[in-house]
């Protein structure tokens, strides 16, 4: 059910309207009035009880859309979008991250080919393009909830690999547990539309919803390429974190 949040404009200040009445509905999700998947006032009844404008109300919701703090659902209207994981820059895995942000991970198979070609996948793993390579893809859930997909490409030693040895946990713990430990990692980031195939693992009802993509190809101490993944993130529960400093 719908509440209406107290909700104070000040039209004699300086703030925006839609930057005022945005301010107040972030407090309401930070400080726990809103929690996550509490449905948000219609813009029509918003801007009525306030006296604002739709297109004031409109561009305080929508700039909620854009920092992930709220989310558009067909059919079921604007909601609070749930929690958020925040990842930070170091060769850590996610499920590491999730349990130490204490979510609880699961992980789900969907493809285990231990004969997969990928020419980019090769590359990176320093192998002749046509090397037939370990493709291992995962579903990960952050507290039941879909949060990425996750698809990684090990070299031919690796191919008596198990689904039972990878269907859950990190794959990094896995690869440490055979003698392999990666130590440094390159990794690409950007962003774009979700394909039907990620629309539908990740439960993306909003096609407008981007997914956050990374590369990353993970070496050992030596320098020598042990794994290669794609992964892409919902982004309205996720995002990077880095520390930069002056060069």
């Amino acid at each position: 059910m719908t509440r209406e949040l107290p909700v104070d404009i000040d039209r004699s200040s300086t703030v925006p309207l839609y930057q005022q009445l945005a301010t107040q509905l972030t407090a309401a999700i930070h400080n726990g009035t809103l929690r996550p998947g509490d449905p948000i006032e219609k813009e029509v009844d918003l801007a009525h009880r306030l006296d604002l404008s739709r297109p004031t109300v409109r561009q305080a919701i929508c700039e909620m859309v854009t920092r992930g703090l709220l989310v558009r659902r067909r059919g079921i209207g604007t909601t609070v979008a749930h929690q958020v994981t925040h990842r930070r820059g170091e060769l850590t895995s996610l499920y590491d991250d999730l349990l130490q942000a204490g979510h609880e991970p699961r992980t789900e198979l969907l493809t285990l080919d231990t004969d997969s070609t990928y020419p980019p996948a090769a590359e990176a793993l320093h192998l002749p393009s046509h090397t037939g390579l370990v493709k291992i893809e995962r579903l990960r859930y952050m507290n039941n909830q879909p949060l990425a997909i996750l698809c990684n490409w090990l070299p031919p030693a690796f191919a008596e690999v198990t689904a039972t040895e990878i269907d859950h946990g990190s794959l990094y713990a896995w690869l440490r547990s055979h003698g392999q430990r990666p130590c440094v990692a390159q990794q690409t980031i950007g962003a774009r539309s979700a394909t039907a195939h990620e629309r539908r693992h990740l439960r993306l009802e909003d096609p407008h919803i981007p997914v956050l993509t990374m590369a990353r190809t993970g070496f050992d101490a030596t320098g020598t390429p042990l794994e290669y993944g794609e992964h892409r993130y919902r982004a309205d529960r996720y995002t990077f974190g880095q520390t930069v400093h002056e060069s």
